[in-house]
């Protein structure tokens, strides 16, 4: 491999390293840098994991062979001490579990049957276990070490409250470990609550030993067999190699770093092997030089031969033709039309290593439109439906975006679309002229712009947010180039359409969508939105449609003409009727006439609809509406509406009629007679009258295939990544980063990727440079080995008398139907101290393993045998249904025991809750737990490990409230106003594993004064992400679009955190004795409080008495 950056060592080996730099050979011309990841170190060779396998090279260099070749991931390799073995981490059966190979070759023998992924960290100095890290028994977020025995056998668990990396000392008695991961460990200059260090425990008394690390990144401590830790340090910039000895507590860098950050070090033999993204470099021990073994990859990778690939799952964006006769999508960045009934589907882009989206049909059905990146930017690409002729580009100026749904006018003239930057734009097709119509007021998660076009082309209607945050209908008159406000702004005015006859504009408007108008706040979550359909009539001459009306009997003259009309053979349906022909002109000869002047007046409710959560509309012909409602009320929902009734409403019978249920997504054909739907059944097609079978129509979304070429398709998305942070990254200086240069010095490894995850991973470290946090990358069209589903009894086991026996049993609760707690349901008598003896009618031992036992048994109903007595007397038959996680169990239990330490500890007078997120979960748990204990003294509120979500307004508020009134009635107690309040002190819990909405809650509580923080440094992610499209292979990688600062103008959380008042660590002493030292803490700050100001209970003063005068008070002079 060639080397990319240079490396600073000490004075008196820098002579001797350098020549080895020097000396290194480069890597050969027609092989290009590879990503060779996590390696480790035998005496004589080198293991490391390359597109997704595990590959072995002779230490001194050479040509590198493959160990193995299975679909998933392999990764994580770690030689035995002895060289003879290697574990790993892969996905060979199904799950991500503990595997061991023989270093020469051989079958994978697996070690961990558990159904949560279980990756591989070390072994013990012996060569007898395997170490690793699980969340098996995690309540929540964070992972603890364990270790099996390299043979096979029950996993034991490290007396550690959490761990995510460690090392044993070279006699095994101790550990040198990171407490905790940090989420985004590529996150470069992080600086935030989850600075990584090092403790080293003492395994056989708990003693803790912290090695020095300021507010700096520490990790993979690793014991070396010199007795000193070697880790990986960005605390003088460039991550790189520093080493702390144990007997003198002094540290030092080894050497210095001025190229890519370092990775993954990992002692072995005589040396520390490390990676410096995509090199592999080695650190003699003895003589402390640093070379750069030449190991060379050239296999044949099926992941990078250019494939056909089914596509149809991927399909999106639906846009019906003009008749309905085809229906055009956008799936793996290519577009494609497919017959409603007979023919094939049609590819009209054909551009492998482009992504284009959002496919438009031209009025008479003879174009696709739609936007293409295959020049590097996003343009509007226009190509014949036939798929034959020539592609028409045209460019959407300076400075370029990413843009969204193209939509022709009914003349085939202009094309409307909009884009990142919060612009509506007409392109004029003649000559590719812009003409920008408006910019949003905000960035908001909805994109709620909604054009339509008049039926004559020369009106586009659409909506924009006003600073009140509520949306008003505007109309942009093409022509003129002038723009008219329609609406009033005292409702939230969305979707607005045009009638297919041009007298009028349907839209959709709320009146209390104010409180949920601000998305970010959960304020909005408790407040659902409901919306009526308008009717605004354009010319001001023209009546209402929904004039009263009255049935009269007909004048006996118009029965006379009708009946002859009968006698000169012409039926009276047949009347009505129009050609086609007839038809095409009608709409040709649409003139809309707006007057402005009174509109506020002429727009009436429509009578017939109720009002209820609608938010698509779609006019049909003359006079017929259709829409979307939402199967129920939402408020503040990042995922949106959720799929429901389709109505078709007719104006002439003022009535509106369900067609379908389950629909997401409607577009009508231009001539008003098909419907392109979307509903859990795929796409469909259907008339426009009557009600839908989805059984039927459906669109052979299955034939749709792409030949894909890998290498091509990784370049576009290592772009398009990049290109997502430039125009959607909030802050538009990069945080200082050369956004062109960073892309530019990652993208020199495209040529050697050899896997879709070697992409992701470039990605990861590409990004990093941000340094920033909610950057993410994952995803993306990875080999997807058959899943297998392992089913759990959610309990805690313990090997005993060689049997497997319930250490606890975790409930269920009965307001909560969805969290099922298998050995805790009437009918399942399972104890304590049980022994599980057979599983099938199998017996089981605890040589055996007890989550093979279970493995394929998730949701499925499992006979097993228990017992009091480890030889089965007296066994008693059950039939449970395993679970596949039981987390959720897991959760509950640990806050109940947190209840109930509260609860004995306080003698009753203090509350507890916990908030997992600051989204629904979180807002749900809070009013859960919150209202039962409003008559406590004092409140311990616990957000530790709180995942976020949004910015929980709700809860501060509530617990900032205070005591305005009281109530007095003739009997009870006297009520106070507000009364769901508790007006006693606060305490707040939070660890390094709260962020983003979880640094805000904190932050909001110590900035209102409601009480201390306890715990230790909040994460530091407080940016927001919403709204993104998609990677053209399914991937996603994300760009924060917001970033909070405070009300004094400062960016005070964003990699910082929120500081605790009290900081209180969890160590393995306090782990093992069973004890919450920060929930002890809050505990003892509350009783303190309470001590000091006891709480005071509202007493009735004397009621007045207005006998003596009425007209006099004390206060009356």
């Amino acid at each position: 491999m060639r080397r990319l950056a240079s490396l600073t060592l000490p004075p008196l080996v820098l002579a001797t390293v350098l020549l080895l730099l020097a000396a290194a050979h480069p890597a050969a011309a027609d092989e290009p840098p590879r990503l060779l990841r996590q390696p480790t170190l035998s005496a004589h060779e080198i293991a490391f994991a390359f597109a997704g396998d595990l590959w072995v090279a002779p230490r001194a260099g050479g040509e590198a062979r493959q160990l193995t070749t299975h679909p998933g991931l392999e990764r994580d390799p770690v030689f035995s001490p002895d060289g003879s073995r290697i574990a790993f981490t892969g996905e060979i059966d199904g799950n991500v579990d503990v595997y061991v190979v023989p270093t020469a070759g051989g079958a994978p023998q697996r070690l961990t049957w558990h159904p949560g992924p279980d990756q591989v960290v070390g072994w013990s100095p012996d060569g007898s276990r395997i170490l690793f890290r699980s969340a098996r028994d995690s309540a929540s977020r964070g992972t603890r070490l364990w270790s099996v025995p390299a043979t096979g056998g029950w996993p034991e668990r490290l007396p550690l409250p959490e761990a995510f990396w460690g090392t044993y000392s070279p006699d095994g008695a101790r550990l040198a470990y990171m407490p905790y991961e940090r989420s985004q460990l590529s996150w470069k200059r992080y600086r935030g609550g989850q600075v990584t260090h090092t403790w080293i425990v003492d395994l056989a008394s708990l003693a803790v030993e912290a090695v020095p690390h300021g507010n700096a990144n520490d990790s993979y401590p690793s014991w070396a067999e010199d007795g000193r830790i070697y880790f990986l340090s960005d605390r003088e910039g460039a991550v790189t190699l520093f080493r702390f000895d144990p007997a003198t507590k002094g540290t030092e860098r080894v050497f210095t770093n001025d190229g890519f950050d370092l990775k993954n070090a990992r002692p072995g033999p005589g040396a520390v092997v490390f990676e410096r993204f995509g090199e592999i470099g080695l650190y003699d021990l003895a003589s402390g030089r640093v070379s750069f073994p030449e190991i060379h990859v050239t296999p044949d990778l099926a992941a990078l031969r250019p494939r056909w690939t089914k596509v149809g799952d991927q399909a999106g964006a639906g846009a019906i033709s003009p008749t309905g006769a085809r229906a055009a999508f956008s799936a793996r960045g290519e577009i494609f039309t497919v017959p409603a009934e007979k023919g094939d589907p049609r590819n009209l882009s054909r551009t492998p290593g482009a992504a284009d989206r959002d496919p438009a049909w031209s009025p008479d059905g003879q174009t696709v439109a739609w936007l293409s990146d295959e020049s590097g930017e996003y343009a509007l690409h226009l190509a014949p439906q036939s798929g034959l002729g020539e592609v028409r580009r045209i460019p959407l100026g300076e400075p370029p975006s990413f843009f969204y749904r193209p939509l022709f006018s009914p003349d085939g003239n202009w094309i409307a679309l909009t884009d990142k930057r919060l612009n509506l734009w007409v392109v004029e097709l003649a000559t590719g002229a812009m003409t920008k119509v408006d910019t949003a007021t905000y960035d908001h998660l909805t994109r709620a712009i909604d054009p339509a076009w008049s039926p004559d082309s020369r009106y586009l209607a659409y909506t924009r947010r006003q600073p009140s945050l509520l949306h008003d209908v505007y109309l942009f008159d093409v022509a003129a180039k002038r723009t008219h406000r329609l609406t009033d702004g005292l409702a939230d005015a969305t979707q607005p359409v045009f009638d297919a006859s041009g007298k009028y504009l349907w839209f959709a408007a709320s009146t209390d969508f104010g409180p949920t108008s601000a998305w970010l706040d959960m304020t909005g979550v408790e407040h659902p939105v409901t919306r009526a359909v308008y009717l605004a009539i354009l010319a001001a001459g023209e009546p209402s449609p929904f004039a009263p009306e009255s049935d009269e009997e007909k004048p006996a003259a118009a029965a006379a003409t009708k009946a002859a009309g009968k006698e000169k053979g012409k039926k009276p349906a047949d009347a009505g009727k129009q050609t086609e022909a007839e038809k095409e002109k009608e709409k040709e000869n649409v003139r809309v006439q707006v007057d402005l002047d009174g509109i506020a007046r002429r727009i009436v409710p429509v009578p017939g609809i109720s009002p209820q959560h609608y938010y698509r509309l779609a006019a049909g012909k003359a006079g017929v509406l259709f829409f979307l409602q939402a199967a129920e009320l939402t408020g503040a929902d990042e995922e949106g509406p959720s799929a429901g009734p389709l109505w078709r409403y007719e104006l002439e019978k003022r009535k509106a009629t369900r067609l379908a249920n389950g629909i997401d997504a409607v577009e009508v054909s231009r001539d008003g007679e098909k419907l392109l739907v979307h509903s859990g059944a795929g796409w469909s097609i259907h008339a426009t009258t009557g009600e839908l079978d989805l059984s039927k129509g459906r669109l052979p979304l299955d034939r749709l295939e792409v030949r894909v070429d890998p290498p091509a398709e990784w370049r576009q998305i290592h772009h398009e990544a990049w290109r997502l942070q430039r125009d959607f990254l909030y802050d538009p200086g990069f945080h200082g980063l050369d956004l062109k240069a960073a892309e530019a010095r990652y993208a020199r490894w495209l040529d050697g990727l050899a896997h879709r995850d070697d992409l992701n991973y470039l990605l990861v470290e590409g990004l990093g440079e941000l340094s920033l946090g909610h950057v993410y990358v994952g995803g993306g069209d990875l080999p997807e080995p058959p899943r297998v589903k392992g089913g759990l009894l959610g309990a805690d086991w313990e090997v005993a008398n060689g049997r497997y026996r319930i250490a606890r049993i975790y409930s269920g609760e009965s307001w909560n139907p969805g969290l099922v707690a298998p050995l805790d349901r009437p009918g399942v008598d399972a104890r304590v101290g049980d022994y599980l003896i057979a599983v099938e009618g199998r017996e089981l031992r605890a040589s055996d393993s007890l989550y093979a036992a279970f493995e394929a048994t998730a949701g499925r109903a499992v006979r097993i045998r228990l017992a009091a007595d480890p030889e089965g007397k007296g066994a008693r038959e059950a039939t449970v249904t395993p679970v596949e996680s039981e987390m959720g169990l897991r959760y509950r239990g640990w806050v109940e025991d947190n209840r109930r330490r509260v609860e004995e500890r306080s003698g009753g007078r203090l509350g507890y809750l916990h908030l997992p997120n600051t989204a629904g979960a979180g807002y749900t748990s809070f009013n859960r737990y919150f209202y039962p204990q409003i008559d406590r003294d004092g409140l311990v509120v616990d957000e530790r490990n709180n995942g976020g979500g949004l910015i929980a307004d709700h809860i501060v508020e509530v617990l900032g409230r205070r005591p305005l009134w009281a109530v007095a009635t003739r009997e009870g107690i006297p009520m106070r106003s507000p009364a769901g309040a508790l007006y006693g002190p606060k305490v707040m819990l939070i660890n390094r594993q709260a962020g983003s909405g979880g640094d805000a809650l904190p932050w909001m509580f110590r900035e209102l004064g409601l009480g201390p923080l306890v715990g230790t440094r909040t994460w530091g992610g407080l940016v927001g992400i919403w709204d993104y499209p998609g990677l053209i292979d399914g991937g996603r990688v994300t760009a924060p679009r917001g970033g909070l600062f405070t009300r004094n103008g400062r960016w005070e959380v964003e990699n910082v955190g929120v500081a605790p008042d009290y900081e209180v660590e969890l160590t393995p002493r306090d782990f093992a004795a069973g004890r919450d030292p920060q929930l002890e803490k809050a505990i003892d700050l509350l009783l303190e409080a309470l001590a000091k100001e006891p709480p005071a209970r509202p007493e009735i003063p004397p009621y007045p008495d207005y006998q003596v005068s009425p007209w006099r008070t004390e206060a009356t002079p």
